[in-house]
């Protein structure tokens, strides 16, 4: 096994809520799903790229881009479904395969401005940090920190530090957010804690433009008209 070892899974269910089909819906007449098998399979430190869904349309986009396909359970293709439990049944599918590895990269299909160069920016920030996790990101506003909730009682608190709400937004710390393009993990610590936030998670942060996650023809229509791939 490779020292490092990063093998890519990219999710993709055939149903979507919002826009139908969304995964193999055209961007420049290219299956949605197919910016990102591309951005996998030529990153250089990914030793092999994987694709899970129920779908067969998927599967055989998918089969003819080069990339193993994993048949994802129906109970694990639902609106309800986690994508920790379709990470969990991709690594026991792997495992059953006797194929190693050592860090999963999960690469959603609705993230496709994130190319190769961002693949393997992150897997060296990764490994530099030496992380249980990285997560990528972008900034947004950080008055967020100023929001409020309420106690039990009914009555208002800080949702953060109780100084937040009184102070200026300059004051306030850099807040970001997850984008949903990469995330990366130790797989045995995965298994033994099935969450993305670990105990020495990092962030590889991206602009707002290129983090833009397709959720509708709007989505769509934005990447195209502004030439973003």
């Amino acid at each position: 096994m490779n020292k490092h070892s990063f093998i890519a899974l990219i999710p993709a269910r055939g149903g979507s809520k919002g826009l139908k089909k969304k995964n193999i819906f055209p961007i420049h007449e290219k299956p949605l799903i197919s910016w990102t098998i591309e951005s996998a399979n030529t990153s250089k430190c990914i030793d092999q790229t994987f694709v899970s869904s129920d779908d067969e349309v998927i599967l055989e986009i998918a089969s003819n881009q080069g990339v193993n396909c994993i048949v994802r359970p129906k109970d694990l293709a639902e609106d309800s479904s986690s994508m920790e439990s379709v990470i969990i049944d991709f690594i026991k599918q792997i495992n059953d395969k006797a194929i190693e590895f050592k860090y999963l990269v999960l690469l959603q299909p609705t993230s496709p401005l994130r190319d190769r160069n961002d693949i393997e920016e992150a897997c060296k920030i990764f490994l530099r940090l030496k992380a249980d996790s990285l997560i990528s990101v972008t900034k947004t506003d950080s008055s967020v920190f100023k929001t409020l909730t309420l106690n039990k009682d009914g009555f208002l608190k800080a949702a953060f530090k109780d100084n937040f709400p009184s102070m200026n937004r300059q004051e306030l710390p850099t807040a970001y957010k997850p984008n949903g393009a990469i995330y990366i993990i130790d797989k045995d610590l995965f298994v033994n804690n099935p969450t993305f936030f670990q105990k020495k998670t990092v962030m590889y942060e991206m602009d707002a433009k290129r983090s833009i996650d397709v959720d509708s023809i709007e989505d769509i229509r934005i990447i195209e008209e502004q030439n973003l791939l």
